[in-house]
């Protein structure tokens, strides 16, 4: 069966895996989310439970204690919502903001903090009726239909018991303050949510673990698949292998034109370019090598090196950075700025290039 060239039997490669990286298919767990935003919501309730009490029960003796001179208009109205809309973003506010950046960081742990951008990329098949049927009903919902039943009939044994002795609590039958039921009714929450927490940890740990299985069960490759993965690396090395001999070619062949250079125009560190003007040749100077940074230090040695005038002009050597073309003629806009550069370099160096010129 494993001869079969249709099964995937071979480990997916680290290309395979980086595309569904950037794809966003990856192993996540809705339920690693749930338990992240139920311990969001626990830390915040824990931090901001006692307060949250308090402002409710203000605003309940408030509203109880004054019914009987409580005004009924438009106005009166309009105050009752704006301090109801505050009292509620007081309580929920913190739990909500808790949860949300729960749920947040839940997705960016399981994305391994990367944006994948092809999921982001609207997907029109997705709104399709006929396709969303066949994924409700698929083989594949099965597994997560079968561990949300498991994890409510879990949740249902380990808390019955606790549910059944918060029921049969004295509490139900006597007499109490209100500050011994809320008391009462903190604790029991808390250990029926105790419970919960293993309950969910457990199924969270089993469900990533299955979701990592069958990511990687689906991103396996057949022995063709790897083949041609092979031989596109083999020939995208290959391509990048020729690019970097031309680039170095490329660069050889343009230091070595920095020799016949007249000046060499300077940032005076980061930038350097160097220019040749013949007038029996030439309709306009050209920009013979062009550098930056370790680039711009060796064009400099090698002016240095064959006596070639280096003049720092920093407007002059960004513009003929940017705009010039190793090989090319200098841009018409900056004739006036080289000439002038030029000009020096002749009258400077009149004695060179008039020797020069003799002998040619």
């Amino acid at each position: 069966m494993s001869e079969h060239h249709g099964e995937k039997t071979e480990q997916p490669t680290q290309r395979r895996l980086e595309e569904a990286l950037k794809r966003g298919q990856i192993a996540r767990s809705a339920e690693v989310q749930t338990v992240f935003v139920l311990l969001g919501g626990l830390a915040a309730l824990s931090f901001a439970g006692q307060e949250t009490w308090r402002n409710l029960a203000n605003a309940t003796v408030g509203l109880l204690g004054h019914l009987h001179n409580t005004p009924v208009t438009s106005d009166a109205l309009q105050g009752y919502a704006l301090n109801g809309t505050v009292l509620l973003i007081k309580c929920a506010g913190p739990v909500v903001l808790a949860t949300a950046l729960a749920g947040l960081l839940a997705g960016a742990i399981q994305n391994r903090f990367n944006t994948a951008s092809e999921a982001l990329t609207p997907d029109w098949n997705r709104l399709n009726p006929v396709e969303g049927f066949k994924r409700i009903f698929s083989a594949r919902m099965l597994a997560p239909l079968a561990m949300s039943l498991a994890k409510l009939a879990f949740i249902i044994a380990l808390t019955y018991s606790e549910v059944q002795s918060i029921l049969n609590d004295p509490i139900f039958t006597t007499s109490v303050s209100i500050q011994r039921i809320a008391e009462f009714l903190a604790t029991a929450w808390v250990r029926i949510f105790f419970r919960i927490s293993l309950v969910l940890l457990g199924v969270a740990a089993a469900d990533y673990g299955y979701q990592w299985w069958r990511t990687h069960r689906d991103l396996m490759m057949t022995r063709e698949e790897l083949k041609e993965e092979m031989k596109s690396n083999e020939a995208s090395q290959q391509v990048k292998t020729a690019r970097r001999r031309r680039r170095a070619q490329s660069k050889a062949k343009m230091l070595a034109e920095v020799a016949k250079a007249d000046v060499v125009v300077t940032n005076p560190t980061h930038i350097a370019v160097a220019l040749r003007y013949d007038r029996k040749t030439m309709r306009a100077p050209k920009v013979v090598a062009k550098g930056i940074r370790l680039n711009a230090e060796r064009i400099r040695e090698l002016a240095r090196e064959h006596q070639v005038p280096i003049i720092e002009n920093k407007p002059l050597a960004r513009m003929l950075f940017k705009h010039g073309r190793v090989g090319g003629e200098v841009p018409a806009q900056f004739y006036a700025a080289v000439a002038e550069v030029l000009a020096w370099v002749y009258r400077v160096n009149r004695y060179r290039y008039y020797t020069e010129a003799n002998q040619a």
